[in-house]
């Protein structure tokens, strides 16, 4: 039987955003604060997904074995360090999130049976990456609070009571709603960057946050005049509306998931991800250990 275990494992270290060949004035416009001297640092946290066959004593790797090694070729090394002069793969590409994420896979390839490579630079931003060359994805976080009523305008009182129970009421009720947008795309060979963050994070805040936070979304956004506000229903509009902005950043969409409670959530593919859902159907469920 097969099975994907999770080894969790974190490092601090500190980068600089700052490529030699550009000028001061061209690295503060490509890179913002990051390229402050002499760096920023970070608490990274780092999720090795590891595939195999469950051995007679009901493993698939000695964790043992697996916390040396990633101690050994990752933790060890970058621990407390200046990113920018640690490895020689960060000279020629700039330590992001996501560049860091493919150079930690081709450290620990030789040695574990990695199919993810999971880094969090801080539990907002993290990146994903699964050996697919210079593809890789970015997760960005964020929220905002809302108010809904799930009702047709079509059926009656009556009837909305009976599909949608107490979230019918005429008066509707809110949520604070949990937003993760990820985006897929090449890195950069000399920057590390699949997008530009900061133009990622003002397409979300332009298309989404600003006219859907602290709204009565049935009133104040003109698509939920007549489609039903759920859960499902938001998240396939955010899909819509990040879609084309995510492409002018020169990245694709991916998938948004929300949040709209602890206890409901639901996740929605872009446009020909949807196969991307049923491979992960017929993969082993991911065992945290």
């Amino acid at each position: 039987m097969k099975c994907v275990i999770d080894r969790r494992a974190q490092f601090s270290a500190s980068h600089r955003y700052w490529l030699p060949e550009l000028s001061e004035a061209e690295n503060r416009l490509q890179f913002g604060a990051c390229a402050n001297y002499p760096g920023h640092g970070h608490n990274y946290v780092l999720h090795v997904s590891m595939l195999g066959e469950l051995d007679e004593y009901g493993m698939v790797l000695n964790l043992s074995d697996v916390k040396h090694t990633i101690r050994e070729e990752v933790t060890g090394p970058l621990d407390f360090s200046f990113l920018n002069d640690t490895w020689p793969e960060f000279q020629q590409t700039l330590p992001t999130t996501e560049n860091m994420a493919r150079v930690i896979w081709q450290k620990l390839a030789p040695h574990l049976p990695i199919v993810n490579i999971r880094l969090y630079e801080h539990p907002e931003l993290w990146a994903d990456y699964k050996g697919n060359t210079m593809e890789a994805t970015l997760t960005v976080s964020t929220h905002f609070s809302a108010a809904h009523r799930l009702a047709r305008p079509d059926l009656s009182f009556e009837e909305n009571n009976e599909i949608y129970g107490k979230c019918a009421r005429p008066h509707g009720h809110g949520h604070n709603y949990h937003l993760e947008v990820t985006v897929t795309g090449q890195i950069d060979p000399r920057t590390g960057m699949l997008i530009d963050l900061g133009k990622l994070n003002e397409a979300i805040a332009q298309h989404v946050i600003e006219p859907m936070d602290h709204s009565f979304l049935n009133k104040d956004v003109s698509y939920f005049e007549k489609v039903v506000p759920t859960a499902e229903n938001i998240a396939f509009y955010i899909c819509q509306v990040l879609e084309t902005p995510v492409r002018n950043l020169g990245a694709r969409l991916h998938k948004v998931n929300l949040r709209e409670s602890p206890n409901n959530a639901c996740e929605v593919y872009a446009s020909g991800n949807l196969d991307n859902l049923s491979r992960q159907n017929r993969e082993p469920a991911l065992a945290a250990v």
